[in-house]
């Protein structure tokens, strides 16, 4: 009977120092100042840092070009499948058969934000910005077509 008695009240003992580290911890951080950022009113003094990946993009110079010649190699190594490009085999004046993107869509949505298409792409064709508000009630808003209509690959 004394055993059990003294066993009771270790673990009492050890759950009583459990407690108070763990308010101590709290009582720590209560009064800390807060870093709460107040978002919507300030936007003005807003720092994005450079390596936030907020969104994919596909830069285009002022004559509607882009870099990508429809390789796949993004979308082929995308885990989540969030990029499907779209290409046809057309035939320049030479004769000469040429793969041309059709189309290059991006799934905001489902995207892990991993960069794993941004590094295997070989031209530098696509980036991510660090724009950050894509709030949106349904998910298809978030499908978003990067190569802009009318646009052709920059000659090299």
């Amino acid at each position: 009977m004394d055993n059990s008695f003294s066993r009771y009240i270790t673990s009492f003992g050890k759950g009583l120092w459990s407690l108070l580290t763990g308010m101590k911890i709290t009582m720590i951080n209560f009064c800390r100042k807060k870093t709460t950022e107040q978002y919507p009113e300030n936007r003005a003094t807003l720092v994005i840092f450079d390596r936030y990946r907020g969104e994919l993009v596909m830069p285009h110079d002022a004559e509607n070009h882009h870099k990508c010649v429809a390789c796949g190699l993004c979308e082929m190594s995308c885990p989540n499948g969030t990029i499907h490009v779209e290409s046809e085999m057309v035939e320049d004046e030479t004769g000469k058969k040429t793969k041309v993107l059709r189309s290059y869509r991006y799934d905001l949505g489902s995207c892990m934000f991993c960069q794993l298409c941004v590094r295997a792409c070989p031209h530098g064709a696509i980036e991510f910005r660090n724009t950050f508000e894509h709030a949106v009630f349904t998910r298809s808003k978030l499908v978003e077509q990067l190569n802009r209509p009318g646009s052709s690959l920059a000659k090299k």
